[in-house]
């Protein structure tokens, strides 16, 4: 078993430089955070929403972004709204690998993302289940290419919270298993337009495999454990929130909103929670997912990791 200077070490190795500066000053401002009590809670609490904070960056900036464009930018201006949108989204990426917020790595993964959600639109679009202003230079057929970026913010997050919360996992099932499921999961979103749709035979596949399978997060002194399905109904429900300020602001709309901005129907939440599977399994190819052991820790356990 590894010692805790060690073992904290192996943890901070998952980080990219920023990110490792950042941890040695957590550590240095929670060195003598209270191990238990009122205030021990807090500190994890707060821990918790800044990591989360952190891996949702990417996609908190574009949000911002595309507001922005909603209650700020000129309906005349010479650039288009959506060309401006892709420019300050390829910007952000830019940005997120200059200050190295994300590592060469991750952006292999987050770069699929990008395509296979640039694929969806163009074919979802065509065949009218929401559709974006047609205006811009900076787009293939209907989609402005800024759309590609929103599913390439879920892949941004996806990928850090996967470090940052230093994910262990009990009886994840086999990667062959998930990619397949995965496949499926991508398939069904084209053709159930012209077969049945399979989403809910493909839930309860997800059901099976996944049913079992308990993921542990570290926070700062504390690991918690969660059924990991549950976390994908959770991630499901935020990305649903986002989704309707993004129709909010006029970024794209559904067939019912194109009359005044009503909410997106909860029925996406299953379309997100089944797209969860997919980015789940893209994440798994950068990052296998590692077991703990019987006693349901592993060497990296012993210390805090980052914060």
């Amino acid at each position: 078993m590894d010692s805790p200077g060690a073992a904290n070490d192996s943890a901070a190795s998952t980080l990219t430089p920023l990110e490792r500066a950042i941890d040695r000053a957590a550590h240095r401002v929670l060195a003598n955070a209270p191990a238990r009590g009122v205030r021990s809670v807090l500190v994890e609490c707060a821990v918790f929403v800044l990591k989360q904070a952190w891996a949702c960056v990417f996609g908190a900036l574009l949000l911002v972004a595309i507001v922005a464009a909603r209650l700020w930018y000129p309906d005349d201006a010479i650039l288009a709204r959506n060309d401006a949108l892709t420019i300050a989204a390829i910007l952000i990426q830019i940005g997120m690998l200059a200050f190295k917020l994300e590592s060469g790595r991750e952006l292999w993964v987050i770069l699929l993302f990008h395509i296979a959600g640039t694929a969806m639109e163009v074919f979802k679009t065509d065949v009218g289940s929401w559709s974006y202003e047609a205006e811009g230079f900076l787009h293939i057929g209907a989609v402005p290419l800024f759309s590609g970026f929103m599913y390439a913010a879920v892949g941004s997050y996806m990928v850090r919270v996967y470090r940052l919360h230093h994910l262990r996992f009990t009886r994840y099932p086999a990667i062959w298993a998930t990619t397949i499921v995965a496949a499926a999961i991508y398939a069904n979103f084209f053709a159930h337009h012209f077969i049945v749709d399979l989403r809910w035979a493909l839930i309860v596949v997800v059901l099976l495999l996944w049913g079992r399978t308990i993921m542990h997060f570290r926070v700062w002194r504390v690991t918690l454990r969660v059924p990991v399905l549950l976390v994908f109904v959770g991630v499901a429900v935020f990305i649903w929130f986002a989704e309707n300020i993004g129709t909010w602001a006029g970024a794209w709309l559904y067939p019912h909103q194109t009359g005044g901005w009503e909410l997106v129907s909860p029925q996406k939440l299953v379309a997100w929670f089944l797209l969860m599977i997919i980015s789940v399994v893209m994440v798994t190819w950068v990052y296998p997912p590692r077991d703990v052991d019987a006693a349901g820790t592993d060497a990296s356990d012993l210390d805090p990791v980052p914060a």
